[in-house]
Parts: C-alpha cells; sequence; structure tokens
C-alpha cells in the first residue's frame, strides 16, 4: 500500500519556496530577452505534457518553467522581481500560454467564450508543431519575393515558407507580412536553422485586427523596431483605468531581431482559431521601396520612447494631484453636509416661535359651531327674501287715482 504524506507534510510542501526564474531557466540575470525566450521554448518542448502524459514530475516542471518564464518575460514584472523578489509579483495575476491543441472540446469552447468576452487569452504554438519543426520532417515550400501566396491553414497546424535574400535586400530591409480578410487568428513565425537540419522557434507574432481584416508582420530594417503588446494592457484596463494609460506602453518592446543576413529564412503561418481553419495572404518584400516609410517610422517611434519616459514622471504627479483633488472633494462634500444640516436647525428654531401652533377642537364643538354658522347664514337670506316681496304691488294690478274728481 502506498504511503500517505499528513497534513502538516502537505502543508510543508506547499510551503516549499519558488526557485529562482533565472535558475529554472538555466539563463543569467543578465540574459536578453530573446536569450530568455529560447531558453524557455527548449525546456516547455521537453517537459511539454503531450510528450510526458504520464510523468507528474514532467507536469510540475513544465508548470515551472511556464511560471519563471511570465516573470521574466514581462519588463515591468521582471524588474520587479530583480528588486524585491516573488513578494513583489503578483502570482494570482500571471498570464499563462494556452496549447489549443492539447485542450478538450470543452475547454476550447469556454476558452473561444472568453475570447468573444474581451478576456484576452494568450495561446502558444502547439507542441506537436515545434517538436515537427526541430525534427526537421516539414514541409518547407519556397516563397518569391514580391509575390503574394494565398492559402487556408487547419487549427493548431502550420504551412512553412522558405525565403532567399540577397545582401542588397538585406541592406534595403526585408518585410514578411500576413493578412486575413475573413479575420482568422494566426501567428506568423520564424525559425533558426539548427545545425542538424531542424528548426527552432526563434520569433513570433500574434495577429490583431487591423480595419476590416487581422493581419501581422516582421520587419527587418536594419534598426531597432519596436511591437506593442497589448494584452497587459487589456488586464490593467478592466481593474482601473488610469494604471491602463500609465501603463499603455509597457508592451512598447523592441524586437529581437532588427536584420537578417543574405541567405534563405524560413517563416511559417500558424493556424490559431478556435474551431476552424484559418484563410490568409503571406507576402515576403524588399525594403527599399519604401525609403520614406522606414524614415517616418523611425521618428515615430523614437517619439513613443520619449513619451513613456515621460510618462513615468507624469504619472507621479498625476498621483499626487490626484490624492488632493480627492481629499479637497471629500472635504467640500462634508462641508456642505454640515451647512445644510446647520441651516436645518436654523429653520426649525425660527420656526418655533414664529409660527402660532393651531388649537385642535373636539368634534361637538365643530358641530355646534357648523350649525351656528348655517342658521346665521340662513337668516339674512329670509329676510332680503320678504322685504324683496313687499316692494311688489298687489296682485300685480295698478291702480290709479285722479284726485281732481271727487268721489
Amino acid at each position: 500500500m502506498p504511503a500517505t504524506r499528513s497534513k502538516s507534510e502537505k502543508h510543508d510542501a506547499v510551503k516549499q519556496p519558488r526557485r529562482d526564474p533565472y535558475e529554472v531557466l538555466g539563463v543569467s540575470p543578465n540574459s536578453t530577452d530573446q536569450e530568455i525566450k529560447t531558453a524557455y521554448r527548449k525546456m516547455a518542448l521537453k517537459y511539454h505534457p503531450d510528450k510526458n502524459a504520464n510523468d507528474p514530475k514532467a507536469a510540475d516542471m513544465f508548470k515551472e518553467v511556464t511560471f519563471s518564464y511570465n516573470i521574466l518575460s514581462d519588463p515591468d514584472k521582471r524588474r520587479q522581481y530583480d528588486s524585491a523578489g516573488f513578494e513583489a509579483v503578483e502570482s494570482d495575476s500571471q498570464e499563462l500560454e494556452l496549447d489549443l491543441s492539447s485542450l478538450g472540446a470543452v475547454n476550447t469552447m469556454f476558452a473561444a467564450l472568453f475570447s468573444k468576452l474581451g478576456v484576452p487569452i494568450k495561446t502558444t504554438v502547439s507542441a506537436t508543431v515545434l517538436e515537427e519543426a526541430l525534427n526537421g520532417v516539414v514541409t518547407i515550400r519556397p516563397l518569391p519575393l514580391g509575390h503574394p501566396l494565398s492559402r487556408r491553414v487547419e487549427k493548431q497546424c502550420a504551412h512553412f515558407y522558405s525565403v532567399t535574400i540577397t545582401e542588397e535586400d538585406t541592406q534595403a530591409g526585408f518585410i514578411c507580412r500576413v493578412q486575413s480578410s475573413d479575420k482568422s487568428k494566426f501567428k506568423l513565425l520564424y525559425f533558426d536553422q539548427e545545425e542538424n537540419g531542424g528548426l527552432s522557434l526563434a520569433l513570433q507574432e500574434d495577429s490583431a485586427k487591423t480595419g476590416k481584416v487581422t493581419s501581422a508582420g516582421m520587419y527587418f530594417l536594419g534598426f531597432p523596431v519596436y511591437r506593442l503588446d497589448q494584452t497587459a494592457n487589456s488586464i490593467a484596463a478592466a481593474k482601473d483605468p488610469d494604471t491602463s494609460f500609465f501603463r499603455k506602453l509597457d508592451g512598447f518592446q523592441p524586437c529581437e531581431l532588427t536584420e537578417l543576413k543574405a541567405g534563405t529564412h524560413v517563416f511559417a503561418v500558424y493556424g490559431d482559431n478556435f474551431f476552424k481553419s484559418a484563410s490568409y495572404t503571406i507576402e515576403a518584400l524588399c525594403a527599399a521601396t519604401f525609403s520614406q516609410e522606414k524614415e517616418s517610422l523611425r521618428n515615430v517611434e523614437a517619439q513613443i520612447l520619449s513619451k513613456r519616459a515621460e510618462l513615468s514622471k507624469f504619472e507621479s504627479e498625476y498621483r499626487e494631484v490626484l490624492a488632493q483633488f480627492t481629499e479637497m472633494t471629500n472635504r467640500y462634500a462634508q462641508e456642505m453636509q454640515a451647512i445644510d444640516e446647520l441651516l436645518k436647525q436654523r429653520n426649525v428654531i425660527h420656526a418655533s416661535y414664529t409660527i402660532t401652533p393651531l388649537k385642535r377642537s373636539t368634534s361637538k364643538s365643530r358641530s355646534k359651531s357648523s350649525s351656528k354658522e348655517a342658521t346665521e347664514e340662513s337668516q339674512p337670506r329670509e329676510r332680503r327674501f320678504t322685504r324683496g316681496r313687499s316692494k311688489k304691488k298687489w296682485y300685480n294690478i295698478h291702480l290709479r287715482v285722479d284726485k281732481r274728481k271727487a268721489c
């Protein structure tokens, strides 16, 4: 019979301290975002539940790797952890990336429902797709520059493409873009080529709604290009609109790669719909014809970076003024209530000596007075009536008498 742990042992096990996220991922505290992301993907693929269905240790390791990556992949949370450890990080708000291919039909339906309601749900590329790419058993199609290709990819599956660029293309800049006219959800992926011929995921861009389509793009222009992750900001908006505003640019982070070397590079489009396949159009372009747009992009992103620095200073000033305003508003309400109460008391005191209280009469006195008033009212009416009749002549006959004639 297997041994069972007591409640105290279970409690001690729960209270075991977490390991350092850098130690879990096998990276140093000075590692770049790209190094952290690469280490995470390798370990997540190694301990993924799909590959270790009956191994509880692998499942625990996968959760620990995911938890560590959720801290180190977020610049704000990484900064908080570096300064104050786990206590500064809200573990309850950690976002997990879901592998839709490993979810059942019911869980997938719930995930789709929450997504429709506006709840941001992060998804990850299927472990099966990543493993096939790492083993080099995927089909890769050539994608010539300037020739868009439209296809449809099944959910949680990927189409792989190879793009060959020259040294001139590298200097001018290179763009790979994908869009879907039916607003399908997808991911644009870029893979590094391993020495054994396999492919390891290096970059990932999720599709976003832009007008009447969903689109994603990767830009290798020879200078830092930034992406804006709105997931964390949408969660903050649900809690506090002010915090959402001041954290709006926290997800504005530089892309890991700024340029590609001449040669052949592999991209992929991953279907990220919950239930149906995704239609898309992919195109690889040389950025030589976008010289004006490149310069405008560089200037605008530089202004955004300066605004992000200004927001940090403005937030402290805003919070201070807001606290004073709240204090003044509360005092205003208290003073108004106090004044209204004093005026009410004053009116009551004035009324006590300016208004004569009415005496209450009994029902009998009321009836007597009413009968007396009725009698007094009837008497004048009768007198007026008799006076009126006396003025009339008897039978209304008018007799004329001539005084000059004697009878």
